[in-house]
């Protein structure tokens, strides 16, 4: 019975990696380091730019799979822990520069998507040291239209980048993360019309956002936008306070949580007033709104409200 071949023996990668005959080729496992993802990401997006921008316009990727081999990746979440996620926030700060500068020159610099999203996966195909990349022009978009995905591959015998254009099936040989998923969300400083950058908007701290699964509503996604240091998470909007996230749905009580940002800690805490609240799996102690129990808050959680409405914050 023959053997099941692999991903890069399937693109006709696998002979050409092999040493040739002869040949005496001593490798040692290179140690990939932050600063080697960091370069790589933002070569990535420079490129991006080269390939898909025209006329006037600059366009670029918005989502980032950056793969490795599995040894490296378990060395990173085990030894390096929250070091991809610094990582990001550098890269895309750098992003930002970088098209600052093109919209200084004039050009138009407009996002096809609201967000940024990175994942760091891993492929047993691929040797210590090796680092590969997919870009996507929108985030979680479906490839249906779209025949092959073009793949980015860097073999630590050359060092040398090889591009192939490889069947979206072949996304199944890599082993996704949760750990490694990360979003954040665009921030939009180039809509003005002069060739300078306007200034920031308000400090956005996170993103919240959810599907309402009320029938009239149909699904609809909701995202909302915290920047302020206190909020409510609430059925209406008939509250005190102007900072409320409205949830329409029968299922979310009024109100249903208070979320509040510690600046001094640089962590969010949230505290439960609905009938049932659930913050990764975990139960939250329901308390009263005169008197708030309040629970960390780790970015990147999922909160469900009443076993029906799931909310996910993602930090900006």
């Amino acid at each position: 019975m023959a053997s099941e071949k692999s991903i890069w023996q399937q693109i006709g990668l696998h002979n050409w990696l092999l040493k040739k005959e002869g040949e005496e080729m001593k490798i040692s496992a290179r140690t990939l380091t932050p600063d080697d993802i960091y370069n790589y990401i933002v070569k990535k997006f420079e490129a991006s730019i080269q390939e898909l921008s025209f006329a006037n316009r600059v366009v670029f990727y918005h989502e980032y799979i950056v793969c490795f081999n599995g040894n490296d990746f378990q060395d990173f979440m085990n030894s390096k822990k929250g070091i991809f996620g610094l990582i990001i926030q550098e890269s895309v700060k750098q992003f930002y520069i970088i098209l600052a500068d093109y919209h200084a020159q004039g050009k138009t610099v407009v996002p096809s998507a609201n967000k940024w999203v990175f994942r760091f996966v891993s492929s047993p195909t691929y040797s210590q040291g090796d680092i590969g990349f997919i870009g996507k022009l929108l985030p979680g978009a479906s490839q249906a239209a779209q025949e092959n995905l073009r793949v980015t591959y860097i073999p630590r015998q050359t060092g040398i980048a090889q591009n192939f254009d490889v069947h979206d099936d072949m996304l199944s040989n890599f082993t996704f993360y949760s750990d490694g998923y990360y979003e954040l969300a665009y921030q939009d400083n180039f809509s003005g019309d002069g060739k300078t950058p306007v200034a920031s908007r308000q400090d956005v701290l996170c993103r919240l956002e959810t599907v309402v699964p009320d029938k009239m509503y149909a699904g609809k996604k909701v995202e909302y936008v915290m920047t302020t240091d206190d909020i409510l998470v609430s059925a209406d909007e008939s509250h005190d306070t102007s900072a409320v996230f409205c949830i329409p749905s029968e299922w979310v009580n009024a109100p249903h949580l208070r979320i509040r940002f510690d600046r001094d800690e640089q962590k969010f805490y949230c505290s439960s007033f609905g009938e049932k609240t659930m913050l990764n799996e975990q139960e939250v102690e329901r308390s009263d709104e005169a008197n708030p129990a309040w629970v960390e808050l780790p970015v990147n959680s999922k909160l469900v409200l009443n076993g029906i409405v799931g909310i996910n914050i993602f930090k900006n």
